[in-house]
């Protein structure tokens, strides 16, 4: 299937939704699929972003985010994973919403593992600088976020940085707006 969508599509989103085969075949998933899928979405070239929804007393202990950081960075270092807070919503109003201090378990078990992008997520403002994208050579910010929305994208070209000049990897719009104006609504933007 997927060599039928690489020539007509460049990235690929995939919800991680959790590392316990358990909990997928709860969802009606498989955990192994998941994962080969992962791995096979890389190995052909489509730029891959790692998204898991991190629901308290479901996927959120230690050695269940450590998993997830260790096998995402040994697929690719420069995968984004955003780990993000559960709200209760329509049908689903147990657990409560997940800490702050949880995602920022999940960041450093990311950080650790060796991935370069790793961003807390969905409690916008709540992590300071951990929200942005830094270039790793110089460390100069890149991508000014607030939440999931770009407030300022610094790179004077597409996937470069504004100081150094490093490769940031990612798939970015040659004429991306450089700043959210205009309408108040700040722009939206895949990770990188």
């Amino acid at each position: 299937m997927l060599k039928f969508l690489r020539p007509h599509v460049d990235l690929y989103k995939v919800d991680l939704k959790s590392f316990d085969d358990r909990h997928y075949r709860e969802l009606g998933g498989v955990l192994s699929n998941v994962l080969a899928t992962i791995e096979q979405l890389v190995s052909m070239g489509f730029w891959v972003e790692i998204v898991t929804l991190v629901i308290p007393g479901f996927n959120d202990s230690d050695g269940e985010l450590q998993s997830i950081a260790k096998f995402i960075a040994g697929v690719s270092r420069d995968i984004p994973w955003p780990a993000t807070a559960f709200h209760p919503e329509y049908k689903m109003m147990e657990p409560g919403r997940t800490p702050a201090e949880t995602l920022l378990r999940a960041h450093e078990f990311g950080r650790a593992a060796g991935l370069h992008y790793v961003y807390p997520g969905n409690i916008p403002g709540a992590f300071g600088d951990l929200e942005h994208t830094f270039c790793r050579n110089c460390k100069a910010m890149v991508i000014d976020r607030y939440g999931f929305y770009v407030r300022e994208n610094r790179m004077t070209r597409p996937g470069h940085c504004p100081e150094c000049d490093e490769n940031i990897p990612g798939v970015f719009e040659a004429d991306a707006p450089r700043r959210s104006e205009g309408t108040g609504i700040p722009m939206p933007v895949l990770f990188s």
